[in-house]
């Protein structure tokens, strides 16, 4: 089984929020000071603390700046830096990239050759120590995948050399917009998510949901002060992928991750359900169901239950919150096993007919009529439903 580094976006995420819960999670100091000296690179110092912010420990690590002045480096500068340095190739190669992605995206922004680009803001010695010390801080853990959270992203402005810019940054958008980058929205007015930490996500991250036998489990703070707690939450474990075969030996043909929503309701009517249930489905819900349940105060309740591809979650979360009366979901990764689903189509003595057939392991195991063309057929013709599923499934 292969290291996964699962990392948990609840408050957004910056270069040293990022760094900070890889040391954490486990990752010495001493060694990823070791590694970062093999840049060679001067003006800076390492500040690491333990902190307690809102019930959480974790680490806060901040980059001190203790040169007069930095030259301002642009990209060429950059990987020159790194191409000197100790470090192994891959993580050379790695860090490399994620400057690349930076400076790609900040010359089409500006309207600049990629040459042009000089990192006075997202290329300091900060961001240096930033980036190569979490690629390195990875290999030093062993991590052969990361994973990441959707991307909550704040609202506001923020400073910058060319002035007050919108938030989410120019940059930080269109780094997660390269690699379509899940986002949902947040409650903070603020940058919460910089580009430096765009970019390490958007080289190195797959943003999904996965089996993982947690080890441990790290919380990196950042600068800014929340009513929560402002931290990247990192998760490393091993990866435990599902069983290639379902019981008795059948086999699935894909599997995929899901996002399942719930909440419970006890004030709202039928008709409120029956047409919550059509928006759902219409916003791209996969599932819809109720379940009768017995509430607080003796009150019969309904369970709103919906299956959603993770990358529709925010919207169709956002379309329970407006047509029922609900103030909050229940959120839940769900892994699927998922049977090959072939469609053809069957001619009856009414018509055709489309119908839905199971494959597993190579064999066809089961036929379903579609319901509404066989419903179609039923009514043009005044006979009974189960007359036309009878003919389209001995045709078949």
């Amino acid at each position: 089984m292969s290291t996964a580094l699962f990392l948990d976006l609840f408050s957004g995420a910056s270069g040293d929020m990022l760094l900070g819960a890889l040391l954490d999670v486990g990752l010495p100091l001493e060694a990823l000071q070791a590694e970062l000296e093999k840049m060679g690179l001067a003006g800076y110092e390492l500040a690491v603390e333990r902190q307690v912010r809102r019930g959480l420990s974790g680490t806060r690590l901040h980059v001190r700046d203790v040169a007069q002045a930095h030259p301002a480096r642009h990209l060429h500068d950059v990987r020159h830096l790194i191409q000197a340095s100790a470090l192994s190739t891959h993580v050379q190669a790695t860090s490399i990239a994620v400057f690349e992605r930076l400076a790609r995206v900040e010359a089409r922004i500006h309207g600049i050759a990629v040459g042009e680009v000089h990192f006075h803001e997202i290329g300091a010695v900060d961001s240096l120590v930033d980036v190569v010390g979490f690629v390195a801080g990875l290999e030093r853990l062993k991590v052969a995948r990361v994973f990441a959270s959707p991307v909550p992203l704040g609202s506001g402005t923020v400073e910058t050399e060319h002035g007050l810019l919108p938030v989410p940054a120019p940059a930080t958008l269109a780094l997660l917009a390269e690699v379509g980058a899940p986002t949902r929205p947040h409650p903070a007015q603020t940058e919460i998510v910089t580009p430096t930490a765009a970019a390490l996500l958007a080289e190195l991250a797959t943003f999904e949901y996965l089996p993982l036998r947690v080890q441990a489990v790290g919380y990196g703070f950042g600068q800014k002060e929340f009513p929560w707690a402002n931290a990247v939450r990192a998760w490393l474990g091993e990866e435990t992928p599902l069983p290639q075969s379902l019981p008795g030996g059948e086999g699935g043909k894909e599997r995929d991750q899901v996002v399942l929503l719930e909440c419970n309701l006890d004030d709202t009517t039928g008709e409120t359900l029956g047409y919550a249930m059509e928006q759902l489905f219409a916003a791209g819900a996969l599932d819809v169901w109720f379940t009768p349940v017995q509430m607080k105060k003796n009150r019969p309740g309904i369970v709103l239950s919906v299956l959603v591809p993770p990358d529709r979650a925010t919207t169709v979360a956002q379309v329970v919150l407006r047509e029922t009366s609900t103030l909050g979901l229940r959120v839940l990764p769900v892994e699927r096993i998922v049977a090959e689903r072939r469609i053809s189509k069957v001619e009856t003595p009414w018509g055709e007919v489309r119908v839905k057939e199971k494959w597993l392991a190579g064999e066809r195991v089961a036929v379903s009529p579609e319901y509404e063309d066989c419903a179609h057929i039923a009514r043009a013709h005044s006979i009974p439903l189960h007359q036309v599923f009878d003919a389209a499934t001995r045709n078949k």
